[in-house]
């Protein structure tokens, strides 16, 4: 799909005089020029119906009708990041709402979560014989990465990975007694479902943090469902990706204390060489 919006802002300083005062309309007051006939859109730039048509071709539309169709779509997609109208914030507010938020997050995730459910899902881990942390994109590849650190020094055989050839390659490798954690927090992850798939197809236990009903939470064995409203705000960030770090934590504390002698050891092991090579004494928490 054309990116009617980005198109036009990137084109602007190219177009002729009459053109730029098009552009910019469509670009400032989007709902018109959706709705607008040609003689109303030529009528507002001050320019004639046969200069819209040949700025629609001059974008690569045959018409102006396919014209507006494209742009319906950009502005579908993406009407909130064209309103120019956010509310300028203080530093205090930001952190404000930035802090609430994240509170507001951890705390539904605390209502919702199932920890029977948690239970089973902590066991299986235990007894993996490998386990494999999938994720990409800007938040779900910290989960991945979050994993890896919380697991390995429990003495667990880890590895993440963001990228999706190798993520493909690694669920072909997997024996039956490993784990696939997976991990999206739009469950639409095209690639990252096909290699659940074929984790599974191997007999490999699959467990999955993304929201209920989308093609990953059908494609894993057991899912850990996350489904937080984010609000509208385009500026601050993700305030769900808190929650997939909380799970992650809990999880490897819930497999800590099923497999606490391996873990003392391997902790004892890891703070013993920190403290030698690095800390002045143990009080300080182990490698973060």
């Amino acid at each position: 799909m054309v990116d009617i919006i980005g198109t036009l802002q990137s084109e602007r300083d190219r177009l002729s005089r009459s053109e730029q005062r098009i552009a910019d309309i469509l670009i400032d007051d989007v709902s018109f020029a959706v709705n607008a006939s040609i003689v109303d859109l030529a009528a507002k730039a001050e320019v004639s119906p046969p200069t819209v048509t040949r700025f629609c071709r001059r974008l690569g539309c045959a018409s102006f009708s396919e014209f507006k169709v494209r742009l319906a779509q950009s502005t579908f997609v993406g009407v909130r990041y064209l309103d120019r109208t956010s509310d300028e914030r203080s530093s205090t507010d930001i952190a404000e709402n930035i802090i609430s938020k994240a509170q507001t997050a951890l705390h539904a995730l605390h209502q919702s979560l199932d920890y029977q459910y948690l239970d089973t899902i902590a066991e299986i881990i235990s007894k993996a014989g490998m386990i494999y942390a999938f994720g990409s994109g800007g938040g779900s590849s910290v989960i991945a990465d979050e994993f890896q650190h919380r697991l390995f020094r429990l003495g667990f055989n880890i590895t993440s990975q963001k990228d999706h050839q190798m993520q493909l390659m690694m669920a072909a490798s997997a024996r039956e007694g490993d784990v696939l954690i997976a991990s999206s927090i739009s469950g639409r992850n095209v690639p990252l479902v096909e290699s659940v798939n074929i984790a599974r197809e191997y007999k490999v236990g699959t467990i999955a943090l993304t929201r209920p009903g989308t093609p990953l939470a059908e494609a894993a064995e057991y899912v850990i469902p996350i489904d937080l409203p984010e609000g509208l705000d385009i500026f601050r960030p993700s305030s769900t990706r808190y929650a997939y770090l909380a799970v992650a934590d809990i999880l490897a504390q819930m497999v800590a204390q099923l497999t606490e002698d391996r873990a003392v050891e391997t902790l004892r092991r890891i703070k013993h060489q920190l403290v030698s090579k690095r800390d002045e004494d143990d009080r300080e928490m182990l490698g973060d």
